[in-house]
């Protein structure tokens, strides 16, 4: 590595790797298996001949320059902190409200919010399909009047939200604008964040409604009426989260994200929309799990991959267009129902590891995850941990201080690379869309899961407490969050009044103006945000589309 032709000194060595390692490999070893978490090789040490064709300006450079390996910010966090949230949702509205001031008190700065799984598959809570998960995963949302209920007391122009959903996403958006408007509000004022990632619904999560092509109609039609009508709100994040809770190696949650990103981007330029008109608010959603130099490696990467393709394959020529702005959750999957406070070590090490790799907002997971919904206690520590990692620990004081390190560089490089061959294979498939067809990525998860699942079998990788270090006659005193029957009582009450009150022939009225919107293929948003506003339920918006759009039906992948 050189820089202005001048020859680094962390370059110069005294004797090759190799000469060392003859002395090294003879020494004793534990016997266990040292290989990433992702099951890749690690050398039992690092130097300048693992970096020596890294070029400096080209390949790392410096925090806030192209190619932002170093992060996209000059000062990152002595700037601006990174947003701290936490996932909250459950219950009726108004639990989840209560739960939402409860966090902003205590000092979180940005709101998340969980759907219930008949929310996330786009039921209403009075559906025979919601019988019992109502209210149970994540807040019960089936109309406009259910999301003024939920945001009551918050104004919408003071915080930044999050939610986590997808198929359904148009309409749950719809409804925040609802609300926005109820709350005079202007749209250009609103901030946060939608998943609306429906490519990783059919690779991982399995919460997809319509086929494949429609469903990216209506996430262009979104980036489309955010760039014109919520200029400040990123109409998606692209998620590689749940590819790696379903199982996958870092670095395919690293390139399969990214291939669905470019994959966004390829359908807004066929739309004949200008890069630079909404790339800059398109956001990425990561894992951090358990390898605390992969996963930092893999943050590096994907900002490197990411620059680059913008920059050169898609000619973007806004900056903003370049930088790969993402939140980070820490591994739910990596979590344990067994000695559960032991996870409140694991969140902390993984937090950490994405404060390391440049994240720009991060939600660490409570301690009784695994167990159910989080009580308030686990919730408080899982906030306090980020703020002993931002106030405490000093890694705020230099951005990228693992940036030059042999070992992080290296592997930076190496994700990079094989990123780069996934792509080649999805290109050869024709792109991600028939790769999902074929069944490429689930089979790649399933195999990467499956020799995890191996490995700890014969425990060549150890989980503590899971397969080794056991407790025999371990008790869980952990207080367990638990829903009652009554809210989901409640929330049919609500929606069966909000039914019967309405007025009905607007709901026709609208339905039918969707329903052509679709046949047309004019932006749906509007029409949409016509249902809302006339208290058409979510259910009833999703099931008007099946029939222009379709049931997608996944095909099997042995």
């Amino acid at each position: 590595m050189s820089q202005n032709g001048q020859e680094n000194p962390l370059l110069k060595k005294s004797k090759s790797k190799k000469h060392w390692l003859e002395t090294a490999s003879r020494m004793k070893t534990t016997g266990m298996k040292f290989t990433s978490l992702s099951g890749e090789d690690v050398d039992l040490v690092y130097t300048p001949e693992d970096v020596k064709d890294i070029d400096y300006d080209s390949e790392i450079g410096y925090p806030g320059e192209f190619p932002y390996t170093r992060g996209i910010h000059h000062n990152l966090y002595r700037g601006k902190l990174w947003t701290m949230r936490q996932f909250a949702g459950f219950g009726t509205p108004e639990d989840t409200n209560k739960r939402f001031k409860y966090l902003l008190e205590h000092g979180q700065t940005g709101l998340s919010v969980a759907f219930d799984m008949p929310t996330l598959m786009g039921w209403d809570s009075d559906d025979e399909l919601s019988e019992g998960e109502v209210g149970i995963c994540g807040v019960a949302i089936s109309s406009l009047e259910d999301m003024k209920v939920l945001f009551d007391g918050i104004p919408l122009d003071k915080v930044s939200t999050s939610m986590t959903i997808n198929s359904p996403a148009a309409m749950i958006f719809a409804f925040y604008l609802g609300v926005a408007e109820s709350q005079g509000v202007p749209f250009e004022k609103l901030r946060g964040t939608l998943q609306n990632d429906i490519l990783k619904e059919y690779i991982a999560q399995k919460e997809f409604i319509y086929n494949p092509e429609p469903s990216m109609r209506i996430i262009v039609d979104m980036i489309e009426y955010c760039r014109d009508n919520v200029p400040q709100f990123n109409p998606i994040s692209v998620s590689g989260y749940h590819i790696r809770e379903a199982g996958s190696t870092a670095v395919q949650e690293l390139a399969f994200t990214l291939a669905d990103g470019f994959a966004y981007i390829e359908a807004c330029i066929a739309r004949g929309m200008d890069v630079d008109s909404f790339a800059p608010r398109i956001s990425f959603f990561f894992n951090s799990h358990l390898d605390f130099f992969e996963e930092i490696a893999k943050f590096r990467a994907a900002r490197k991959i990411y620059a680059k393709r913008m920059r050169y394959k898609y000619g973007a020529k806004n900056p903003k267009s370049w930088t790969l702005r993402f939140h980070t959750q820490t591994a739910g999957c990596s979590l344990t129902a067994q000695q559960p406070e032991n996870n409140i070590v694991r969140t902390a090490i993984e937090a950490l590891a994405a404060v390391l790799g440049g994240t720009q907002s991060l939600h660490t997971n409570s301690m009784d995850e695994t167990l159910a919904l989080p009580s308030d206690k686990a919730v408080k520590i899982a906030l306090r941990t980020q703020q002993i990692i931002a106030y405490e620990h000093g890694v705020i004081n230099t951005v990228d201080p693992l940036g030059g390190s042999y070992y992080v560089e290296a592997l930076t490089k190496k994700m990079e690379e094989q990123a780069e061959e996934y792509f080649r294979k999805i290109d050869a498939l024709g792109g991600v869309i028939p790769a999902i067809e074929a069944g490429f990525f689930q089979k790649e998860i399933a195999d990467a899961a499956y020799k995890y699942q191996m490995e700890l079998d014969r425990k060549e990788k150890i989980v503590v407490g899971v397969n080794e270090f056991i407790e025999e006659e371990e008790k869980i005193e952990i207080p367990i969050l638990k829903i009652p029957k009554e809210v989901e009582h409640k929330q049919i009450a609500r929606l069966r009044e909000l039914k019967a009150s309405r007025n009905a022939e607007k709901v026709k009225e609208t339905l039918n103006e969707l329903i052509k919107s679709a046949n047309e293929g004019t932006n749906l948003m509007p029409r949409i945000l016509d249902c809302a506003r006339h208290n058409v339920t979510l259910g009833e918006m999703c099931n008007a589309l099946k029939e222009p759009f379709g049931v997608y039906q996944e095909q099997s992948v042995f």
